[in-house]
């Protein structure tokens, strides 16, 4: 964590990386760095909040990458209502849109009423943040791939009082429920692809050109 705040997630890794490296060279085992970098990743894919702003997450909550841009994308553009004026549609602390804001307004002088007070919203601010082996496991978005490395009875109660639902997107849970893998041939695209030769879909594409020209004449 020493490594992280001074010197930065980058320095941090290959840290991480070097160390684990040397112990399997100090036994004469030689090792890709791309299979611990991959676990490094794992452990790195969290970040805390440090100032929420106007999104959903609270301070020093710890949250995914992916999910703190979606969710400061989201935010961007965005305006925050401080004052509501004589609107019935928007409250104050409504993040809404630029243009619903002055299609709103505009109805309002149009009718001699008070106007909509706003400002800009601000996105989330975050520091990132070095999660151990378990914590990374238990971190993850699939409650099925969750319970089944430790703790299962917390994860799958707390799955059940939050109503959680699993998208199945990684490979664990799809493994653990008999599933294909989204992988290879397993990806969701092509679970409708029908495989032939290149032969026989030149002659079917011949045979359809035919017909539509027949059809047209």
């Amino acid at each position: 964590q020493d490594i992280l705040s001074i010197q930065g997630p980058f320095a941090v890794q290959q840290y991480v990386v070097n160390e684990i490296q040397e112990v399997y060279r100090l036994q004469g085992v030689k090792i890709n760095d791309k299979h611990i970098e991959v676990i490094v990743r794992q452990m790195m894919r969290k970040v805390n909040i440090v100032d929420p702003g106007d999104t959903k997450f609270l301070e020093d909550d710890s949250v995914d990458k992916f999910e703190f841009v979606e969710e400061n994308d989201y935010v961007y553009d965005k305006k925050v209502v401080t004052e509501a004026g004589a609107s019935a549609k928007l409250r104050p602390g409504q993040i809404v849109s630029l243009r619903e804001l002055r299609e709103e307004n505009s109805i309002l002088r149009r009718n001699d009423l008070g106007l909509v007070e706003f400002r800009d919203a601000k996105p989330a601010t975050s520091a990132p943040t070095l999660l151990g082996i378990t914590k990374a496991s238990l971190g993850v978005q699939s409650w099925i791939s969750a319970a089944s490395f430790q703790e299962t009875t917390k994860v799958l109660s707390s799955a059940a009082i939050h109503g959680k639902t699993d998208d199945m997107l990684g490979l664990k849970e799809n493994v653990i429920t008999g599933h294909p893998i989204p992988a290879g041939t397993g990806l969701r695209e092509f679970e409708n692809m029908i495989v032939g030769s290149k032969e026989e879909y030149e002659l079917l594409q011949t045979t359809r050109e035919a017909m539509t020209f027949d059809e047209e004449e």
